[in-house]
């Protein structure tokens, strides 16, 4: 079991529990992107991720909005998987020179972080469903639908534009 299963005793603790974990990678997610704004050069791209930007601290309020719902605080828990993917987006876009390939770079890295979250309001939604909290599962819902179309004009920026010049 990990580090933080005692703490775990039914689907209402790991609600909160995940629901923590998702507050603090949007926390990250708000504080990495203003990097990924500086670094792309692409005019769409850098459009797209101020855009998101905003989104973000709008998800961080529903999130908050969730916690209050819940009568649970508002707090994060570490989350090693998003500390790792910032961490290699990080990284990768520090050793590229081409400004298209760092473009292609920043739009794989957006999607991982995207498919993170992805993952995590799909679960939160499921179990806020299950445990008869259909009104915390609305709330969340608006955030997943962001983060997939986020994803999607991602996905539509790379095909069309980005991933063809850093081809060239």
């Amino acid at each position: 079991m990990g580090f933080f299963s005692k703490d775990i005793k039914s689907l209402d603790d790991l609600f909160v529990h995940t629901l923590r974990d998702i507050y603090y990678a949007e926390k990250q997610i708000e504080k990495a992107l203003p990097a990924m704004i500086e670094k792309a050069t692409n005019p769409a791209l850098k459009a797209g991720f101020e855009k998101h930007l905003q989104e973000t601290k709008g998800h961080i309020e529903r999130v908050e909005q969730v916690f209050e719902m819940h009568d649970v605080k508002a707090k994060g828990v570490n989350c090693p998987a998003i500390d790792g993917i910032l961490e290699e987006a990080d990284d990768v876009s520090g050793e590229i020179d081409d400004k298209q390939v760092l473009d292609a770079a920043l739009i794989a890295s957006a999607q991982a972080v995207e498919h993170y979250e992805i993952t995590r309001y799909g679960t939160l939604i499921a179990w806020a469903n299950e445990l008869g909290r259909a009104d915390c599962a609305a709330v969340l819902e608006q955030n997943l639908q962001e983060e997939k179309a986020t994803d999607k004009k991602l996905t539509e920026m790379a095909e069309s534009r980005v991933n063809l010049q850093a081809a060239e």
